[in-house]
């Protein structure tokens, strides 16, 4: 028996075909040192991935140089459908797992990622910063970044602005001018909230 499907426009007028499934970004555990060739092997089997890179100088005994390295050090991130086929990423040579809870993958935010793109493409030096569980969560409304979300770090008199990745617990910094910055409200706990009698 076979079965036909109408093709519908969406919103824009484009034509949607049926069993379109939409793809999200998740996060792929590698090996140490790894990261580019898992993401140029994944690159060549068709999959859109996404390997974060910060200018680093390294220093050796004879020499030091410059080197681009991973912002997030054993992972890269790949756009795909968990419902289909995981071993050809899976058996990709470098990869360790796909970052999950248990055997099921959980996405990345996209807003998470293009957060990360926004600060890479603004050409400001940005560099690997600790996760942050607290702090002020802000907006940035001018500038190369305006339209990020972060939180605010204060160090040596500067202010930099971290953006995370919340399912790997890292996150990169860059600095940014004070003037940029808006507070967004803090979350209630429901713990905070008055009563109503």
């Amino acid at each position: 028996m076979s079965y036909l499907f109408r093709e519908t426009p969406d919103a824009s007028g484009d034509v949607v075909p049926p069993l379109s499934k939409p793809k999200a970004w998740y996060a792929i555990r590698t090996r140490s040192k790894f990261e580019g060739l898992v993401s140029a092997s994944l690159r060549g089997k068709g999959y859109e991935e996404f390997l974060p890179l910060y200018r680093a100088r390294r220093s050796w005994s004879d020499r030091s140089k410059e080197l681009d390295s991973p912002l997030f050090p054993g992972y890269l991130f790949c756009r795909f459908h968990p419902e289909d086929r995981l071993l050809p990423i899976l058996t990709t040579p470098g990869v360790v797992l796909i970052v999950g809870v248990g055997r099921i993958p959980v996405p990345v935010p996209d807003e998470e990622i293009e957060s990360v793109r926004a600060l890479l493409q603004s050409g400001v030096a940005a560099r690997p910063h600790p996760f942050l569980n607290t702090g002020d969560r802000v907006y940035l409304e001018n500038g190369p970044f305006a339209g990020v979300e972060g939180f605010v770090v204060t160090a040596d008199r500067q202010y930099r602005i971290v953006v995370s990745i919340t399912l790997l617990q890292r996150s990169v910094s860059v600095e940014v001018d004070r003037a940029w910055i808006r507070p967004l409200a803090k979350p209630v706990r429901p713990d905070q909230r008055s009563r109503i009698v």
